[in-house]
């Protein structure tokens, strides 16, 4: 992994290159974290991508994330990967309630399912997106589960009942119940032994 010296290097490096589209970068967690505008991200990407001193080849995840209290309230978030360099890029962009983000497909494949995924949850609309449609979702489905806003009953799950053999329709059941965290006590862990635990010294 890159040290901090060379991902602030590869910042300064970015920012020479691209001053009208990338922010102040920072590096937090191994990475050096840059930001853009939607109209900037397919000039960025292309950089970080075809530069010999980023050759951040691999795509390895977009996700995106919500802030209801904040405008703009969606971040786009891309992590990319150099291989060759062994060193990670966070691009971050600020996207409102309907704006559009131009799709990454044309400079990574791996774009189109983590736009998918990304549209699906957050309903971040991807244009030119050439198959932009849910993903884990059923088919109908309506929302996007992963806003913060989203609410946790009064939706309708449908699924394939192979004794009744049909689809049916049933309540959304949630996995697990409402926990209240104090954070007072520590975190009780399981009372199993997992495998290769049996080799540890007891104390």
């Amino acid at each position: 992994m890159a040290d901090v010296q060379t991902l602030r290097e590869l910042g300064d490096r970015i920012v020479a290159a691209l001053p009208d589209q990338v922010e102040e970068p920072a590096v937090g967690h191994g990475a050096l974290i840059i930001s853009t505008r939607p109209d900037g991200i397919l000039r960025v990407l292309k950089y970080l991508r075809d530069d010999k001193e980023c050759a951040l080849e691999q795509l390895t995840d977009i996700c995106g994330v919500d802030h209801p209290g904040r405008e703009p309230r969606f971040d786009v978030v891309y992590h990319l990967l150099s291989v060759s360099r062994n060193q990670r890029v966070r691009v971050k962009v600020g996207v409102g309630e309907g704006d559009l983000v131009p799709s990454a497909t044309g400079l990574y494949s791996a774009a189109g399912w983590f736009e998918r995924e990304t549209w699906d949850l957050f309903g971040i609309y991807f244009s030119d997106h050439p198959d932009l449609r849910r993903i884990l979702t059923d088919y109908g489905f309506e929302g996007h589960p992963l806003r913060k806003d989203f609410p946790l009953t009064g939706f309708v799950e449908l699924r394939y009942d192979d004794e009744q053999k049909r689809v049916v329709y049933e309540p959304v059941k949630l996995v697990q119940e409402f926990r209240r965290f104090d954070f007072l006590s520590p975190w009780e862990g399981t009372q199993y032994v997992l495998p290769g635990d049996e080799k540890a010294t007891k104390s």
